[in-house]
């Protein structure tokens, strides 16, 4: 039977021995660095997803509410004559109270009565029915309505997507002023509010001019 022939592994040498150390510890700290540097991004991450999870991430806080009549009353000083507050259900929401000053300057509040309307009172000062036509991009009254006792015109708009989404407004001329109540909210609604100023506009009606 044949015997196998053996091989003759050669020795290493002392210079061999020590570089194969050498490689074994270069990729023993290569190893162990990939290690750390995977740990510490992964504690890193650790951190961050903390802070995240930690810090308080609520709503916005609201805007404060509008005081109409505390502003109203800044209008008057200033403007030196008496200015529309409606009187409205405290669940509605007041988007602004201003006076525009555009060609004719007017004092404008915005209510939201709800989540799908708006109604906004806008008293032109020193206007008249033609700039109750410009406010509203051209529209013509389409008949009136009694509101206790005052006769206001009423402005039925067909098309509200090419009027801002105003569907309805009552005008009315008080003493200088032109009044309008206008914008997607009911006629029942904006009637409601109407009736609120009739004292006002009677007032500014019967002034001496």
């Amino acid at each position: 039977m044949a015997r196998a022939a053996s091989r003759d592994i050669p020795a290493q040498s002392p210079d061999d021995v020590a570089a194969d150390k050498a490689e074994r510890s270069r990729a023993y700290r290569a190893s162990q660095t990939t290690r750390n540097l995977i740990a510490a991004m992964l504690a890193t991450l650790a951190v961050v997803l903390v802070i995240i999870l930690a810090v308080p991430r609520g709503e916005p806080a609201p805007r404060p509410p509008i005081d109409v009549a505390a502003v109203a009353q800044g209008v008057e000083e200033t403007y030196d004559r008496a200015v529309l507050v409606a009187d409205v259900p405290e669940t509605w929401r007041v988007n602004g109270a201003q006076v525009e000053a555009d060609a004719i300057a007017a004092w404008e509040v915005i209510y939201v009565p709800d989540e799908n309307s708006f109604l906004r009172l806008a008293q032109g000062f020193d206007a008249g029915e033609t700039w109750a036509a410009q406010v509203l991009r051209g529209a013509a009254p389409t008949g009136t309505a009694t509101i206790d006792g005052l006769t206001w015109d009423t402005y039925e708009i067909a098309q509200p997507s090419r009027n801002a989404n105003v569907s309805y407004a009552l005008g009315i001329q008080a003493g200088p002023d032109h009044v309008l109540l206008y914008g997607s909210a009911s006629p029942e609604t904006t009637a409601l509010v109407a009736e609120s100023l009739t004292d006002q506009i009677r007032a500014l009606q019967e002034a001496p001019q």
